[in-house]
């Protein structure tokens, strides 16, 4: 099993918590992204982040001074968003730490796949943005199959724990053989399921870590996942599909 996640827009630098196990897979994708954005002015980079002038002028900085490998911080340590609080690898001990190394990979707009030790830099781009770079028009046609792939090299299942945005970079391309399977967390809403961002994000964070201080490694097994007041509702779910409803308030 790999469990796919989004990254975070905010990233910090840690280089003193855990020590990195190395470069992420695509690095060489990565410096072409890299040279494609320095290329750029700070006006239009303004325009494709789509941030405010002190976000833009802090990311163009982290862009001109930018190293791919050096002073790096482990992925897993260097996205500050919610998920990742919730997750608080910091806090968990080495066996589940070994779990997210074996289990557990980060989409990236930049660096395309992740692993939780895999050395980054902060940096700013989604997945969604439109960037051409080498004849693509976006970032999903230039990482196209090659993320599905590898996760396919390495499994037979996906738990697909991410994002809209970043779960279609991989869906479509993944071979027949290798299961997708999506987890919603939801809410009943005048006879709906809605997702709610923010305790989406949340729960999302809250089953990564369920999941390594459990060793869940079987896809029948997530269904037990029951944090935050989430319960899976075999009514609403099917064989791709596990929705979660939170039961109390």
């Amino acid at each position: 099993m790999r469990i796919i996640i989004s990254p975070a827009k905010k990233m910090v630098v840690d280089t003193d918590s855990f020590a990195v196990d190395g470069p992420p897979i695509f690095l060489e994708k990565t410096e072409r992204l890299k040279t494609a954005l320095q290329e750029m002015s700070p006006a239009d980079l303004r325009t494709l982040w789509k941030c405010n002038a002190s976000i833009a002028q802090l990311n163009v900085e982290r862009l001109s001074v930018m190293d791919l490998r050096r002073r790096l911080t482990p992925a897993i340590l260097s996205y500050e968003g919610i998920q990742y609080r919730y997750m608080a690898p910091r806090v968990m001990e080495t066996a589940q730490l070994d779990y997210l190394r074996e289990h557990l990979r980060i989409l990236s707009g930049f660096y395309g796949l992740l692993r939780p030790f895999d050395g980054v830099t902060p940096y700013r781009l989604e997945m969604q943005a439109k960037l051409p770079v080498d004849g693509r028009k976006d970032l999903y046609g230039f990482w196209g199959d090659i993320l599905a792939r590898r996760l396919a090299s390495e499994t037979d299942l996906v738990l697909n724990l991410a994002s809209k945005e970043y779960g279609k970079a991989v869906e479509p391309h993944l071979p027949k053989s290798v299961r997708f399977l999506t987890c919603t967390f939801g809410e009943r809403k005048d006879g709906k399921v809605v997702e709610k961002g923010t305790v989406c994000k949340m729960a999302r964070g809250q089953m990564v870590r369920w999941l390594a201080e459990n060793n869940v490694t079987d896809w029948a097994d997530v269904r037990g996942f029951d944090q935050l007041g989430y319960r899976f509702q075999p009514e609403l779910s099917t064989e791709n599909h596990n929705v979660f409803l939170k039961t109390d308030s």
